[in-house]
């Protein structure tokens, strides 16, 4: 369960105050999906990046497992992040002159997942997002579509409890879009985790359980789909 409680985020000071986030609060119960939409600067980002402890809110909390995160020492955070959260990010950030072999590996080196498992896992992730045959190929030579699906295994290769996505689709065609978000949705239903996604697609946030919409920093609207409400 992820509660978000009373959450405010402001920058600057008096004069040169601004909000960010203005009394955010919801629940999220685990396995399930959200997404976070509205226009830029409304505040998706921000509310994302506060959720996954990537940024300090001014005020609230935000409690995931009936741990507060922002609570924890910077180190017990990092070590939190790197074994229940996963990222994927719309430009990828893949290591183009690394192997897809050794961009997955990366989260399991930064969770210290001992040696003699990690070669299975990372195979297991590839063969998840159909890149087995890619595995010792430059991911500077894969495609758009299969770099996202590179992110993808590297973001679920540790099995997280909680994935964040912002704007996952945004650098694909619209037919390589709608692969990568079957593929999310796929593993969201198959490995139970929880997924957040950050977008401005209408059509894309429809599938998701929970839709919360922000405008000018507040909740706007908060919506659930039909399939969520007989739950």
């Amino acid at each position: 369960m992820i509660v978000v409680k009373n959450l405010n985020k402001a920058y600057g000071k008096k004069d040169n105050l601004f909000l960010a986030l203005k009394d955010v609060s919801f629940e999220i119960p685990d396995g399930s999906t959200l997404a976070i939409i509205g226009k830029s600067g409304s505040g998706k980002s921000t509310l994302m990046h506060i959720m996954s402890g990537l940024d300090h809110p001014s005020g609230g909390s935000v409690v995931i497992d009936d741990q507060e995160l922002h609570a924890m020492k910077s180190r017990a955070m990092d070590n939190f992040r790197a074994k229940q959260m996963s990222f994927i990010f719309q430009s990828f950030f893949v290591e183009a002159n690394q192997t897809c072999y050794q961009n997955v590996m990366l989260p399991l080196e930064i969770a210290k997942v001992p040696r003699r498992h990690r070669k299975d896992m990372v195979l297991k992730a590839l063969k998840a997002v159909e890149l087995e045959d890619k595995v010792y190929n430059l991911a500077s030579n894969l495609s758009g579509g299969q770099k996202q699906r590179l992110a993808i295994a590297r973001a679920i290769v540790n099995k997280p409890k909680l994935i964040f996505a912002d704007e996952p689709t945004g650098n694909l065609d619209s037919t390589t879009g709608d692969l990568i978000m079957s593929l999310l949705f796929g593993l969201n239903k198959k490995l139970g985790c929880t997924l957040v996604i950050v977008t401005h697609d209408e059509e894309l946030a429809s599938k998701c359980l929970t839709q919360i919409r922000l405008k000018d920093g507040s909740i706007e609207r908060m919506s659930k789909t039909k399939e969520s409400r007989k739950k």
